[in-house]
């Protein structure tokens, strides 16, 4: 993994702000993520990468890994899910549930088949001094989470990109100009029925 170095490196070095907050400040956090990743790309099958929009303050924020949560990994049967928890770090702190999370490990407990998670902007946006709370990233920011994805598509190197959501959808198609990137709906606000058949047609996907 040492191709990812600078991509670490930059995660970590990132500040927070008044609006963000950059969970890979934390060594544990960043530890976390690299377990994650590693185990990912050791997987055999197709690669398919799903980019989000950003972690969620009950989610990511919390364990370093996108699109989990820290009960996620004693609520949901899924053999990667087993593989990687007892290599993270997960205190007490982080036991909470994140529901986009869970809808979609749940989607996924039965599926042989699983794609990489990423996010548009990789920190916590949240609005001003108020961290326990979520808010869209902002256009600057998916500029900024441009690179990470870049970094993690060139060494991926993923035969599907597709977004969950407008944002992370944007940000796949400006890193990828030239790829067509596939649009999923997100779960929430009455889109799971739409989420469920387009992660159908990804995970179909060679």
């Amino acid at each position: 993994m040492s191709t990812l170095d600078e991509f670490y490196l930059a995660l970590a070095k990132r500040k927070n702000s008044l609006t963000v907050f950059n969970p890979y400040r934390q060594s544990e956090n960043l530890d976390n993520l690299k377990v994650y990743l590693e185990q990912m790309f050791a997987l055999e099958g197709p690669r398919i990468m799903l980019v989000g929009e950003a972690p969620g303050y009950k989610g990511g924020r919390l364990t370093g890994v996108p699109f989990s949560s820290g009960k996620l990994y004693g609520e949901i049967d899924h053999p990667f899910l087993k593989e990687i928890a007892p290599k993270l770090s997960l205190n007490p702190d982080t036991l909470t549930a994140e529901n986009t999370a869970s809808v979609v490990w749940r989607y996924l407990s039965d599926k042989p088949v699983i794609p990489l998670f990423w996010n548009a902007f990789p920190f916590h946006p949240h609005p001003s001094r108020i961290q326990k709370k979520n808010r869209g990233p902002s256009v600057a920011e998916i500029k900024e989470g441009a690179f990470y994805l870049t970094e993690l598509v060139k060494a991926f190197n993923p035969s599907v990109v597709a977004g969950l959501g407008r944002a992370g959808t944007a940000c796949a198609q400006r890193v990828l100009p030239e790829s067509e990137i596939r649009y999923i709906r997100h779960p929430s606000y009455g889109g799971k029925r739409d989420f469920i058949a387009g992660m159908d047609s990804l995970l179909s996907q060679k």
